[in-house]
């Protein structure tokens, strides 16, 4: 790995920088990482293991955009980071996006095509409100409610660029770190990102080139965020570092798992499976 690359000042995520070549894995990990799941359709009379997508990526993050109004594809967008809802969650969530579509709507007006990390700091302070994009953000609920952050999840798949995806677990991570005259937690993100500019840049630019799919830097900060704050940062290193993509990287080739390829296989059970979270 290069070693001119730009670590990660994050006090949001912990005391010490994110090394660049660790939040690549990471990243890597969440999109392309696999899991281990015993399976057995109700046609089966034996389960095999499959291998499973161990994040949300292909769930939320490469899902489509829905079109026109925010409607039920978003709440099944949402559920695909966050799990499935019974039936009196989903009309909740379903009630909820009705009501945050005229804010949601005038946030994007107020923001004006400029995208999250570009706005001037009274869009996230007290001092500029009302009508500021760190205010409507706050409306949405902190920290966001067991409903709620199916709302945050819709509302960020649909400007991804635009809107924090925030849970309960990074919004407590996220507390601490608030001063006086932030709007909420959506200032602390702001202020990481434009600290971290350049290396979120290049992150967001390798991660496109890799993937074949960009995620928005302020995805990547909330990943970084997520993944640390639910210890599942290691487990997302391992991963990353088993991909062919981190092989392009490093110019080394990736590990593989020690299984028998005829034991496994990568479909079957793979849809509506994984690990609940972003």
């Amino acid at each position: 790995m290069s070693p001119d690359r730009p670590a990660f000042a994050l006090p949001s995520a912990g005391p010490d920088p994110v090394p660049w070549d660790t939040a690549l894995a990471a990243v890597l990990g969440y999109a392309r990482g696999r899991r281990p799941l015993r399976y057995r359709s109700p046609i089966e009379r034996e389960g095999r293991w499959v291998l499973v997508p161990a994040f949300g990526f292909e769930r939320f993050d490469r899902r489509p955009v829905p079109a026109g109004p925010l409607g039920d594809d978003d709440v099944l967008v949402a559920e695909g980071v966050h799990g499935r809802l019974d039936p009196d969650g989903w009309a909740t969530v379903r009630r909820a996006l009705d009501d945050v579509e005229a804010a949601a709507g005038a946030m994007a007006t107020r923001a004006a095509g400029r995208p999250f990390w570009d706005l001037p700091d009274d869009e996230v302070s007290v001092l500029g409100e009302p009508g500021t994009v760190g205010a409507a953000l706050r409306t949405l609920g902190e920290p966001p409610g067991p409903h709620g952050r199916y709302v945050v999840a819709a509302l960020h798949h649909r400007r991804p660029a635009l809107v924090p995806m925030v849970t309960r677990t990074t919004w407590l991570q996220l507390v601490p770190h608030l001063v006086e005259g932030d709007s909420g937690v959506a200032a602390v993100v702001h202020r990481e990102l434009r600290t971290n500019v350049e290396a979120f840049g290049a992150l967001e630019d390798v991660v496109a080139d890799l993937l074949g799919h960009r995620l928005t830097r302020l995805r990547l900060h909330d990943l970084l965020l997520w993944l640390t704050a639910t210890l599942r940062l290691p487990a997302a290193v391992a991963l990353g570092r088993e991909t062919g993509e981190w092989g392009q990287v490093d110019g080394v080739q990736a590990g593989s798992r020690p299984v028998s390829p005829s034991s496994w296989s990568s479909s079957g059970a793979s849809a509506g499976t994984g690990t609940s979270g972003p």
